[in-house]
């Protein structure tokens, strides 16, 4: 098979997996939902004041359980599985490529059922380009989260306190995405150029992604 159809094919097991169990949308989306209801009424807000911090709390929302749908992700890829693809001859890249493919739609869908939520629950004004800017970022913040949480799975794969680590891996290189997601709609409220926010995320995805195909077969070695 070529190092496409191996990617596409491992993408299309974990999707597969995903739609068994379950656990990424059926579960972790209900908490989000219900944690755009609470973040006004724990921080005491009035009611007026709701639509000035929706894409804030989306955003915020957003990456916490986005991280945590990657990490789960990552943490299906189990030592059997793995030993599985190797003796299949499998291309290690491919099967970063693959599992990136996979989580990112995921979390994509994820993103954008919360966003038309917080849409509906705090109104906020929304430009009419950030009905295309709000998908589009969600899409690349999905891809950058992905590849956070596949690169993290794999350096922690053999620890102990494996999902910890991951999240102390992937929540500081997270935030070139953070700030490029949030400013850009930022930039569509003050009426000037989203490009170069939109171009720090894309530039943190390649970065990403070179990092996870270069480092797939050195990172699978260390873990024999």
């Amino acid at each position: 098979m070529s190092f496409w159809s191996q990617a596409l094919e491992i993408a299309r097991v974990d999707l597969r997996l995903e739609r068994r169990i379950g656990d990424s949308l059926r579960i972790v989306l209900p908490f989000a939902v219900v944690s755009l209801l609470i973040v006004p009424l724990a921080l005491g807000v009035r009611l007026s004041l709701a639509p000035q911090i929706g894409f804030a709390v989306f955003w915020a929302l957003g990456i916490l359980f986005g991280m945590q749908i990657a990490l789960r992700h990552s943490a299906s890829d189990s030592r059997v599985r793995r030993d599985l693809y190797t003796l299949l001859g499998v291309d290690p890249a491919a099967r970063f490529v693959g599992r990136t493919i996979s989580g990112a739609l995921l979390t994509f869908a994820f993103l954008l059922a919360l966003f038309a939520t917080m849409l509906v629950i705090y109104g906020p004004d929304l430009p009419p380009r950030g009905i295309v800017v709000g998908p589009l970022t969600s899409a690349l913040l999905a891809i950058g989260l992905t590849e956070l949480g596949t690169l993290a799975g794999e350096v922690t794969s053999d620890l102990r306190n494996r999902s910890t680590l991951a999240s102390l891996i992937v929540a500081p290189l997270a935030i070139p995405l953070v700030i490029g997601a949030s400013q850009s709609i930022e930039a569509l409220a003050r009426d000037t150029s989203i490009l170069p926010w939109v171009l720090l995320i894309l530039a943190t995805d390649l970065a990403l992604a070179v990092a996870g195909v270069g480092l797939a077969r050195p990172l699978e070695d260390a873990t024999r």
